[in-house]
């Protein structure tokens, strides 16, 4: 199925694991540069064919000495790190997670989030969107498990969502893919439903840690 990268807003949702049969999956980046490449040529025009970017971030398997580079922990909090930033219409980036760490409940700034997960397992919960104007407590729509090897996608037509490493003993890394990429977003209080906008920052780019670090 392709879709106007333009209109990404309306472009289809997709369930996590679930495959359009038309495209094969023998389609297999055996490395993070094939992948990269694939991303390329697949972001290359205005049409973007979702299904077959689903599809090979979800074959894509990596080992941890290629994305290592990436792999940087801080420990107060998750990082982000950007592997690749893509051509305006998307950017690829690794995401640590020390021990317990977990994110805001943020939305995507009308973004496409691919988020899969390479090492560990994650808990995403997603929230609906605050619709009334007093203060009360998020509704949670779900909350699952994100295990080693699995893609989840959202965007903001889904809803609002917070991810957590809930191990006490063990790390996570996560890779995610963007469309189009962002540099701000709303992060929302549990209780209150209270938002206040976030700028997006990177803890490296390339491998190399940025000058604010």
């Amino acid at each position: 199925m392709s879709e106007p990268l333009v209109q990404t807003s309306n472009l289809p949702l997709i369930p996590k694991q679930i495959f359009d049969a038309n495209y094969p999956q023998s389609i297999q980046p055996k490395t993070l540069t094939e992948l990269i490449e694939l991303l390329y040529e697949a972001f290359a025009s205005n049409e973007v064919n979702i299904d077959y970017v689903y599809t090979i971030m979800n074959n894509y398997k990596g080992t941890e000495k290629e994305w290592a580079p990436f792999r940087k922990f801080q420990p107060d909090r998750y990082t982000r790190n950007l592997v690749d930033g893509g051509n305006g219409k998307f950017n690829l980036m690794i995401l640590c997670w020390a021990e317990s760490q977990g994110s805001s409940i943020h939305n995507h700034t009308n973004s496409h989030c691919m988020m899969k997960c390479l090492q560990g397992k994650l808990i995403e919960t997603r929230y609906a969107w605050p619709t009334v104007e007093q203060e009360e407590p998020m509704h949670i729509l779900s909350r699952g498990e994100l295990a080693e090897g699995q893609v989840a996608y959202i965007n903001d037509a889904i809803g609002l969502h917070r991810v957590e490493n809930p191990s006490h003993t063990e790390t996570a890394v996560t890779l995610h893919l963007y469309i189009p990429p962002y540099d701000h977003c709303n992060v929302f209080d549990e209780r209150t439903s209270r938002t206040n906008e976030s700028n997006v920052t990177f803890y490296s780019i390339g491998g190399q840690l940025t000058a604010n670090q």
